[in-house]
């Protein structure tokens, strides 16, 4: 360790913060447009129309078989050729945005299953109370199903959070600057990558941790 000089790291936290808060972005508007889509997924998966079914299944299993890297770099390339083909003319989203909509595709994979899974948890007699109150299938699930199932999905649902921010520094394959690439911009800058990728590897660490000592703690608070 007398070899290590991590004297380097303080001068460049604030080009690192600006790649933690890339980081955060990235993984929060996944989240929240990941478990919206995923949401109408499971809820298409748990229809009695077999054809929306089929449809959310065959999405489900396609983007779960499918590795994380190669969807950002197919819609950083693909959506802009689509928009073009659509609009005739070149619109280009950045890749950021590309980012963003590659993780809300793929994480939907996965907070549907979830959802899915917190749904069929609900017992079947509230669906059967709700229905004899006079509610339709949308007030059943907005107002007494969805609530609770929840309720009892959201360890998992920050679980896979957590996952998702791990995930995010995959982006360099599309040239955005995270907080890993930050760090790696930064040793590779004054000479120190070794230092600069444990600083980074001890933060990705301690979140993710800190993260999953919550997750534990909302299981057992959650616990019926």
């Amino acid at each position: 360790m007398m070899e290590f000089d991590f004297s380097g790291v303080i001068p460049s936290l604030p080009g690192l913060w600006n790649g933690m808060i890339m980081t955060l972005q990235l993984m929060a508007l996944g989240v929240v447009g990941g478990i919206i889509l995923g949401t109408i997924l499971a809820l298409m998966r748990l229809s009695h129309s077999k054809l929306l079914s089929n449809i959310a299944g065959a999405y489900v299993n396609y983007f779960r078989s499918i590795p994380l890297l190669l969807v950002i770099t197919w819609f950083y390339l693909a959506v802009p050729f689509v928009l073009r083909w659509i609009t005739g003319e070149d619109t280009p989203i950045g890749a950021f945005t590309s980012c963003i909509v590659a993780f809300m595709m793929f994480e939907a994979a996965y907070f549907c299953e979830i959802v899915r899974a917190g749904v069929q948890s609900i017992p079947k007699g509230q669906m059967g109370a709700a229905q004899a109150l006079g509610m339709t299938y949308g007030q059943m699930m907005r107002l007494i199903i969805l609530p609770q199932a929840f309720r009892k999905m959201t360890p998992l649902l920050l679980q896979q959070s957590i996952i998702l921010f791990q995930d995010t520094s995959l982006v360099y394959a599309v040239g955005l600057v995270d907080f890993l690439n930050a760090s790696r911009a930064s040793g590779d800058i004054i000479g120190r990558s070794n230092e600069f990728l444990i600083f980074a590897g001890l933060t990705y660490f301690t979140i993710s941790f800190a993260a999953s000592l919550l997750v534990k703690r909302l299981q057992k608070r959650f616990a019926v």
